[in-house]
């Protein structure tokens, strides 16, 4: 009996480790359910601002891809995942920070998105604490649901918004080269 306890510890504990990825000082899942689909991790990396990390972040998707743009353009569920790693983050730095993101990946352009981009602000309305988990899932034909803490915060409609909001992170002026590259993979 001793054993075979052993043994299932043993195939629990691989398990457990098998579905997770660690990505800078955190780990995330390696893979996630959203409306019924199974999401993979595409690649992930961390983003970091004076030499602290603030973030690591993983890109899932149905299939793996290597492009950013068919990525961003595509009509299909996909997921951002965000696990803030550092006490420097606050809700107001990463509001700008997205806000500021949107603009590069619009060409300073907003005007189309400008009420949707603000319900950002509504729905990431409590404070950011290292350790919170924020995730931006894009539903084919639905929109963007906004997670924080697996909690269900509401949902941003529109593909073009999606397409945006994923130039953040995979556009031509992402919020970081080095996590683009990671999430795509390279």
């Amino acid at each position: 009996m001793k054993h075979f306890t052993i043994l299932c510890f043993a195939i629990l504990s691989f398990n457990i480790v098998k579905a997770q990825i660690p990505i800078g000082r955190t780990v995330l899942e390696y893979q996630i359910e959203r409306d019924g689909e199974t999401l993979t991790m595409n690649g992930g990396g961390t983003k970091s601002w004076a030499l602290a990390e603030l973030y690591s972040a993983g890109l899932y998707l149905k299939n793996k891809s290597k492009d950013p743009i068919k990525i961003s353009f595509e009509n299909e569920t996909m997921s951002i995942r965000i696990k803030f790693t550092s006490k420097i983050i606050t809700r107001e730095r990463m509001i700008d920070a997205m806000e500021e993101g949107f603009k590069k990946a619009t060409n300073n352009d907003i005007t189309p998105l400008k009420d949707r981009i603000s319900l950002i602000s509504k729905f990431y309305a409590k404070e950011i604490v290292k350790g919170d988990t924020l995730e931006l899932t894009y539903i084919k034909d639905k929109g963007t649901i906004c997670y924080f803490n697996e909690r269900e915060l509401g949902v941003i409609p529109g593909q073009d918004f999606k397409f945006a909001l994923y130039k953040v992170w995979l556009g031509e002026e992402p919020v970081s080269k080095s996590l683009k590259k990671g999430m795509l993979g390279i």
